[in-house]
């Protein structure tokens, strides 16, 4: 199951043979080049740059430049592009609907944003995703199948129109092809559908992403998004934190963050479990509703690279917490130095994989 929601070009977009893909951080921009090679899916470059500006929005004309530096950065030769929506500025929600088209059920949504995704959302564009039945949704032995029609399980999605407005002018400005915005809380779903099959249809897992303002925490269970939420703490909080407690600058602080320095652990872990516990309140909400465990906790963003956070969330929540290699299903086509770094840069890569999987 693809978890797809394209903003930009809705079903008229066509299976490109390579595409773009960029996840615009607020520090880092990540971008992958994807090439569609048979039945395979080739990851041919990667480019990391820093964010034209971290506090403020970004203007479409500095969006332009920006974008036109990350084809630049990916060989320059591929024109069409998609881009996550950062997780403040989409909203994401699983809701069930009547059986019905699925232009329909966008004019629902659209007209009715306020009951299906719980919030007033004025000059947003809205779009649905029908989420395919499982396999082993069928009557259980002796009960009668009801007369009623079944509704359909949907993902309903929301963005500002602004940004989609602003991110097609930019594309545009830089030579590109605005092929697709999808939101980036979907990129690890469908990065880790393709990198993890049967875990992703077989388990109740829960994938957390540790951006630098945000963290994404989305809990899966057999193939389904059943809960998901954004915790307004990230890499950067983090990194702030440990400078402060430390008196040490920011730049040194996000230098021994990822290492295993003994003298760290108690200032990194003051940092890290109020982090653990917001995690542990979005598991507990869903064991809660389904009576299932969480099994595992799958974690990726660049904060991951630290195994002493790994440490400390492992101990605050109680539960496995392990990263995962968003590359693992790809065909590795990388230049050189590429080919060496790409396990030690993979999980900073998770959003952007999973937002060329929203095209292919």
């Amino acid at each position: 199951m693809g978890f797809t929601i394209p903003f930009a070009n809705g079903d008229t977009r066509k299976k490109r043979a390579q595409i773009i893909a960029v996840d615009l951080g607020s520090r880092t921009t990540k971008a992958v080049l994807l090439e569609r090679r048979g039945e395979l899916l080739a990851l041919t470059r990667f480019a990391l740059l820093d964010a034209p500006i971290v506090e403020k929005k970004i203007s479409p004309e500095l969006l332009a430049d920006h974008l036109h530096n990350v084809a630049e950065a990916l060989g320059g030769n591929v024109k069409y592009i998609a881009a996550a929506v950062g997780l403040g500025d989409a909203l994401v929600r699983q809701v069930e609907l009547p059986q019905m088209p699925l232009d329909e059920l966008r004019a629902i949504v659209k007209m009715n944003h306020k009951n299906y995704l719980q919030q007033d959302l004025p000059n947003h564009a809205f779009d649905c995703y029908i989420i395919p039945p499982r396999l082993n949704d069928k009557p259980e032995d002796g009960k009668a199948v009801s007369a009623a029609p079944k509704k359909l399980k949907v993902l309903a999605a929301a963005a500002k129109q602004q940004i989609i407005a602003d991110f097609m002018q930019a594309a545009k400005a830089a030579g590109l092809v605005p092929d697709a915005l999808v939101p980036g809380l979907l990129g690890p779903i469908n990065a880790f559908e393709k990198a993890q099959p049967d875990i992703f249809a077989k388990e109740a897992v829960a994938l957390v992403d540790i951006g630098f303002k945000h963290t994404s925490v989305c809990v899966l269970d057999r193939g389904e998004l059943a809960t998901s939420r954004t915790i307004n703490i990230g890499g950067d909080q983090i990194t702030a934190g440990l400078s402060e407690a430390m008196s040490i600058s920011y730049a040194e602080a996000e230098g021994i963050k990822v290492g295993m320095a003994p003298e760290i652990e108690v200032h990194l872990q003051s940092q890290v479990v109020p982090l653990g516990r917001e995690i542990r309140a979005s598991l507990d909400f869903f064991e809660h509703q389904q009576d299932r465990p969480v099994s595992e906790i799958y974690l990726s963003g660049g904060s991951t690279r630290s195994e002493m956070i790994l440490q400390i969330l492992r101990s605050e929540l109680l539960v496995e917490c392990k990263t995962w290699n968003p590359t693992g299903f790809l065909q590795l086509a990388l230049p050189g130095q590429q080919a060496v770094e790409i396990d030690h840069i993979g999980p900073q890569l998770t959003v952007a994989i999973g937002t060329a999987l929203a095209i292919y």
